[in-house]
């Protein structure tokens, strides 16, 4: 095998080109709306809501009424778009870090995540 077969078509003596791009899961641009809480046992919980703005299989970005620190342990509740056998509405859980914040927005990197049934609102 040669040895530009082993690189994937790069010559080995070719400088290594850094890519600006770090994410590992491609971003979807979606808008649902989304409730969060800290999850925190020695502080109080801080709740709020917003809208997300893209998601991915390992995080979300959505904005948000606090302006949270990097590290805060969330847990996110995003109405889902698709149903449960076509009649049950649907949300995703996620939990997770902050990972970066930004006038008014956060990105949560999710650690771990769930479907949950939501029930509907009540008829008037």
């Amino acid at each position: 095998m040669s040895e530009s077969i082993l690189t994937l078509g790069r010559r080995p003596d070719a400088p290594e080109i850094a890519s600006s791009e770090r994410r590992r899961s491609s971003r979807f641009p979606i808008e649902r709306e989304v409730r969060y809480k800290t999850l925190n046992q020695r502080a109080e919980i801080l709740v709020g809501n917003g809208k997300t703005l893209n998601i991915s299989s390992s995080g979300v970005l959505f904005t948000c009424d606090h302006d949270l620190p990097v590290g805060t342990r969330l847990e996110v509740s995003i109405s889902w778009p698709a149903q449960l056998n076509e009649k049950c509405l649907l949300n995703l859980v996620a939990r997770g870090r902050i990972a970066r914040h930004n006038k008014g927005q956060l990105a949560l990197q999710i650690q771990q995540y769930e479907f949950r049934t939501q029930s509907r609102p009540a008829a008037s």
